[in-house]
């Protein structure tokens, strides 16, 4: 739970997609987010934790993939600036669909490589080998941690999108706080990229 609480990317990603677009989308991008961790911690339990552990190169590619990513969405946010506060679409784009939400954060889930080494790092030691299937074991450990994580990250982003209401109340202060989380986004891509 610890780990769960302390804000990375994903509660920093959520936040900045919460003032920008509002509580629907921080929760929906939530969602994508926790599957695509979820991911994550199967595909360890599967066997690719040691894979990682033995690849530098791997886990550069994932770390440099994410950031891109997170560039590429931080970009995005910017065009998206000027849509107003009930939603009106301006030349620059608008808030997008759905199912867009939940890909982009399944993406930024899935291209954590810090989730992955996580997984592969602590999950390991909480194992019984003597209870039973070490797979079974690994697979209820990301189960949790998927639902732990799904409700803490989607309070941050709730609790942030409930500030923007207050944003809404000025174009301009909406307008600022768009581009701030473009730039966080973009920030956070940079940092990911340069941590690799």
């Amino acid at each position: 739970m610890a780990i769960i609480l302390v804000p990375g990317p994903s509660v920093t990603f959520t936040i900045a997609r919460a003032i920008a677009y509002g509580r629907a989308v921080a929760v929906l991008t939530v969602l994508g987010n926790t599957i695509g961790t979820y991911l994550l911690s199967l595909l360890i339990a599967f066997g690719l934790g040691p894979l990682l552990m033995h690849s530098r190169t791997l886990s550069v590619v994932l770390q440099l993939l994410g950031g891109i990513y997170l560039i590429y969405l931080g970009v995005q946010a910017f065009r998206s600036r000027t849509v107003d506060a009930q939603g009106m679409v301006s030349p620059h784009g608008d808030r997008p669909s759905r199912l867009d939400i939940v890909r982009q954060g399944f993406v930024v889930g899935i291209l954590n490589p810090k989730s992955l080494v996580f997984f592969a790092a602590v999950f390991p030691h909480f194992v019984n080998r003597h209870a039973g299937s070490i797979t079974e074991q690994l697979v209820a450990f990301g189960s949790i941690f998927a639902v732990m994580a799904f409700l803490s990250d989607s309070s941050w982003g709730i609790l942030a999108g409930t500030a923007r209401e207050w944003l809404m109340s000025s174009h301009q202060r909406l307008v600022r706080m768009r581009i701030l989380s473009a730039v966080v986004m973009c920030s956070l891509g940079l940092l990911i990229i340069a941590s690799a």
